[in-house]
């Protein structure tokens, strides 16, 4: 993907204010509502194409839809039940061809981070039926997220720590595993890749760093930027950990945000085993638009939305921090579409025993001929008469 570096400067410049930038509680008065009780919650994910998120518990994965209707998923035979207690991130795929692989991603599959050996990636079909390891990677994996730009090929990313570095892998639809980069700073969190319409970062991968607070642009080439660092609470447990784009329709239809909330014994912020879900009017009222990034920390559950156009600014959207324990993706739904009007029953005619075009013939021409042929007629019988006349 070209990147344009003017653009791209600006950018990075205007990256510098947002570091100065407050999020203060006078600029946003939106908070979070605990939605939805779900057992070891870590992940939320979607929607897929039948309107449902995929939720990740302990072990267990979760259809939930935006008016709350819950049902458990791929608990039978072939099901999924791996890695209990642990930070399991998961992401739904939207489909997509991954051409130079030859294949393509079935949508509604669902991929999880595998946190036992052997280490990597499990798949599981859309329908819940079949669980499998799907492929396998290194290092301590953290991150997960399907590029639905193509800018990385439309292929599934991944971020793995190692060394005190993060490497992120991007995995195609036959399971092959390339390296994007090797060398990014340390992260961990919900990534997403940006839409087109984020500026100079378009069709990056964005990367928040709870410890840091940073949050990163990685470039499909591996080049790395710092997009952000906001004026939020840093460290572990604590910094900022999931990211994700408003969606378009999402402020003038109507929807709602969600992020995870994992209770999460002897901390500071002990979370609820809950969905949280924030309301598109309370976002639209800080300032928040279609394209936005929102990013949410870990401790509290703190937000902010980045947008980027030619440069970036920040803009605060919940600036106090609760109890929540925030993990993995943010999510939306948005309100569908309001129906168009009724279609009004046309009554049925009967054509006419003439066509309209031999009445506008004879309207047209009729009338005149029949005159004529009359005079004709008349004139004939005159001179019938004058001849019979004179032949006596």
């Amino acid at each position: 993907m070209l990147k344009y570096l003017p653009a791209r400067a600006a950018a990075v410049v205007a990256a510098g204010w947002i570091a100065l930038a407050p999020a203060t509680a006078t600029a946003a008065g939106a908070t979070w509502e605990q939605w939805h009780a779900i057992k070891g919650v870590i992940d939320i994910d979607g929607p897929r194409s039948d309107g449902n998120f995929i939720v990740a518990g302990s072990a267990a994965l979760y259809l939930l839809s935006p008016n709350g209707e819950e049902k458990e998923f791929a608990r039978g035979p072939g099901g999924y039940r791996e890695d209990p207690g642990t930070e399991a991130y998961l992401a739904n795929s939207p489909g997509g061809e991954v051409t130079a692989a030859g294949c393509s991603f079935t949508r509604d599959e669902t991929f999880i981070l595998r946190l036992h050996v052997p280490i990597g990636i499990t798949r599981v079909s859309a329908s819940g039926e079949d669980s499998g390891s799907f492929a396998n990677l290194t290092g301590s994996l953290n991150g997960i997220a399907f590029d639905s730009t193509g800018s990385f090929g439309h292929r599934l990313l991944v971020s793995s720590a190692s060394g005190g570095k993060a490497v992120i892998f991007a995995v195609d639809c036959n399971g092959a595993v390339t390296a994007v980069t090797r060398a990014a700073p340390a992260l961990e969190g919900g990534l997403a890749v940006a839409p087109s319409t984020f500026g100079s970062f378009a069709g990056d991968l964005i990367a928040p760093d709870e410890n840091s607070g940073k949050i990163y642009a990685i470039a499909p080439d591996g080049k790395v930027t710092v997009l952000a660092k906001p004026s939020l609470a840093t460290g572990a447990d604590t910094g900022v950990e999931g990211v994700g784009f408003v969606p378009p329709g999402f402020i003038a239809r109507g929807g709602f945000a969600y992020f995870a909330d994992r209770a999460t014994a002897g901390s500071p912020h002990p979370g609820s085993d809950s969905i949280l879900r924030v309301s598109s009017t309370d976002v639209a009222a800080a300032g928040v638009r279609d394209g936005d990034m929102l990013v949410a920390t870990e401790g509290g559950a703190s937000v902010i939305a980045v947008r980027c156009e030619t440069a970036c600014s920040v803009i605060p959207v919940i600036a106090t921090p609760g109890k929540a324990h925030g993990e993995g993706h943010i999510a939306f739904s948005v309100n569908s579409p309001p129906p168009g009007p009724t279609p009004q029953p046309v009554a049925r005619t009967t054509p006419p025993a003439i066509s309209p075009a031999v009445v506008d013939f004879i309207g047209t021409w009729g009338v005149p001929a029949l005159v004529g042929a009359l005079v004709l007629v008349f004139l004939a019988g005159l001179g019938v008469q004058a001849f019979q006349r004179r032949a006596k």
